[in-house]
């Protein structure tokens, strides 16, 4: 199945743009806009996705909708593979990183394309201007929200099992980007 996946440009525009907005669906001219490929690559590439179950589609109004298939056994891991190679995770974490001692970095939120109580969890001492002249220059639709918390007051937290931080780090699909503080989540 995996050779079948990544073997051509458009199947990986189609992929990108599916796996990161789960919820939405496109018919084919649309996509044939909003990617700038030629309609017949659009339409090969969209049937080979869905034989292999990671796209459905249903008809509306005369056009044919595709959405993606969060039921599919590699819809998750694919999603966070898109989502690492797509959002330069990396980067984020060494450009924060800069901006004082980080013990603890979290990325969750509009960085994953999903909803959550933050986007960004830092723990340490972090010049809070810098962070957020840093954030105004990335690319999102919505404000960031960010929490910084001092690395006291966070393992205050994980030892008293605060529900906000357990949620934040239990969840499968946040980033966990610098864990100098590993030894307190035992």
């Amino acid at each position: 199945m995996l050779k079948h996946l990544f073997t051509s440009k458009t199947r990986i525009k189609l992929l990108i743009l599916f796996l990161l907005n789960p919820d939405e669906e496109y018919y084919v001219r649309e996509l044939t806009r909003d990617l700038k490929e030629q309609i017949n690559s659009i339409r090969r590439e969209l049937d080979n996705l869905k034989k292999m179950g990671l796209l459905k589609s249903r008809v509306k109004n005369r056009k044919k909708y595709f959405s993606v298939n969060t039921a599919h056994i590699l819809y998750r891991d694919l999603r966070n593979l898109i989502i690492k190679a797509t959002n330069s995770s990396d980067n984020l974490i060494k450009n924060i990183a800069k901006m004082g001692h980080v013990d603890f970095l979290l990325i969750s939120g509009v960085f994953l394309k999903k909803s959550g109580p933050v986007d960004l969890l830092l723990v340490g001492e972090v010049d809070r201007d810098k962070l957020e002249e840093f954030l105004d220059t990335l690319e999102t639709y919505e404000p960031i929200k960010f929490s910084i918390l001092p690395t006291e007051d966070f393992v205050y937290r994980v030892k008293c099992h605060d529900q906000f931080i357990l949620d934040l780090i239990q969840d499968p699909e946040n980033i966990i980007g610098i864990n100098k503080l590993q030894r307190y989540f035992t």
